[in-house]
């Protein structure tokens, strides 16, 4: 019937109403969601940042950059390119972004040490040491160099304890050699790369990718250690500063005497003042300064933390977010989708955003600069800051996530 028709026109057309209107509720939904996040992005628009989100299944990981630094990565990746010196298991934004920061942005110099990196990677059988080297001595070696990963900081970073005071060096040395403790040292690191910063990344939602370090210094006998402790010592600092630079956020040392500290003061008037804002020399009344960057629950009770964890201690433990199953099944997914912001600020007040994502490799990345809108979360090559006296240049975080105070401290 006619009537009918008019009927289901009009209904027709109310049906259609109502959809633009949901669409219309949607899309202020969205703006407003939009704007939210304005005042977040506008305030790092007026620092120079940039914000990238990297999406795992479940989680978004924030990434905050420099706009200059970012424009040197990418001018430095073309340059690696270009010269056949990007392996796709290097071609990450934040190990680049180390180098460059280790030889202070100059390209020719960071091409140079990048160089090196990769032909010693390869003579040394770096890529496949996790599978082809075993330590079987561990128990032994930790019976007398008393050392190892024990939750996080305030930050989210990984904290890496040693128990200076207790090592033998004779007795180390008579249970492992120089070269296999060598071996064991950059298999750590390589761990520490694949598995520890990326279940940190994935806990706190922010890429991670530096530790922050204990040196309890409580009884050591400097005048005791011998030629080939020394050698050890030295030959772990050359692999780190070459190889693993920029890893570390920060050191305490501990328990420190009046003797070290006179060597100290001596010694630090050699080193980078990069270096040395992100050492602190502490004596006997450490705990509280600990505790303002580590929490009570992630500190051994020998270091005035809360933290007694049974089965070996806690530095056999492996306590942190890499020994949480769920957070390991994200890092042992082998992919994910990365979902990147790129934020445009026009001159108005409007903010526009492009969302990218795609199924990448977790060890790929990509730059804007070069064509492509997607970046990985990283390549996971390079570790902990570890080891005796490791002073080399360290790694500065954005301001607003920094804990560590500037310039280096000594307290009583």
């Amino acid at each position: 019937m006619p009537g009918e028709g008019i009927l289901i026109q009009d209904d027709e057309r109310g049906r259609k109403s109502d959809f633009e209107i949901s669409e219309d509720e949607r899309r202020r939904t969205r703006i407003g969601s939009l704007k939210k996040k304005a005042k977040f992005s506008h305030t790092l628009r007026k620092r120079n940042k940039r914000v990238g989100d990297y999406q795992f299944p479940s989680v978004s990981i924030e990434d905050v950059r420099d706009a200059e630094e970012e424009d040197a990565v990418n001018a430095f990746r073309q340059a690696l390119l270009v010269r056949d010196l990007l392996p796709a298991s290097h071609d990450d934004y934040h190990t680049m972004r180390r180098f460059l920061k280790a030889r202070k942005f100059d390209r020719e110099k960071t091409v140079h040490m990048w160089v090196e990196m990769l032909k010693w990677r390869k003579e040394y059988g770096v890529d496949s040491i996790l599978q082809d080297f075993m330590f079987d001595e561990y128990e032994e070696v930790q019976r007398y160099y008393p050392h190892g990963y024990h939750g996080v900081d305030k930050g989210g970073r990984p904290v890496y304890i040693e128990r200076l005071g207790k090592v033998e060096p004779s007795k180390l040395m008579s249970v492992t050699t120089v070269d296999r403790y060598l071996k064991y040292h950059v298999q750590e690191f390589e761990k520490a790369f694949i598995e520890k910063f990326p279940a940190c990344s994935i806990a706190t939602k922010r890429h991670i990718d530096s530790t922050t370090t204990i040196l309890d210094v409580h009884g050591v006998n400097w005048m005791s250690f011998s030629k080939v402790a020394h050698d050890l010592v030295m030959r772990m600092q050359k692999i780190d500063g070459d190889n693993y630079p920029e890893t570390l956020h920060q050191m305490f040392i501990v328990n420190a005497g009046h003797g070290f500290k006179l060597v100290w003061n001596t010694v630090k008037g050699f080193l980078d003042p990069r270096t040395t804002a992100k050492i602190h020399v502490v004596g006997n009344k450490y705990q509280n300064k600990l505790l303002e960057f580590i929490d009570s629950s992630q500190l051994p009770d020998f270091l005035g933390g809360s933290c007694s964890c049974p089965d070996g201690g806690c530095l056999r433990s492996g306590k942190g977010p890499w020994n949480d199953s769920e957070i390991m099944k994200l890092v042992h997914a082998g992919e994910a989708t990365y979902l990147r912001k790129i934020s445009c600020f026009p001159d108005g007040d409007d903010l526009q955003y492009k969302l990218f994502a795609s199924k990448v490799l977790s060890r790929e990345i990509s730059s804007a600069e070069s064509g492509s809108d997607v970046e990985g979360f990283g390549n996971l090559t390079g570790l902990r800051t570890s080891g005796l006296m490791q002073l080399t240049p360290l790694c500065e975080e954005d301001e607003q996530q920094a804990l560590c105070c500037k310039g280096a401290t000594m307290e009583e």
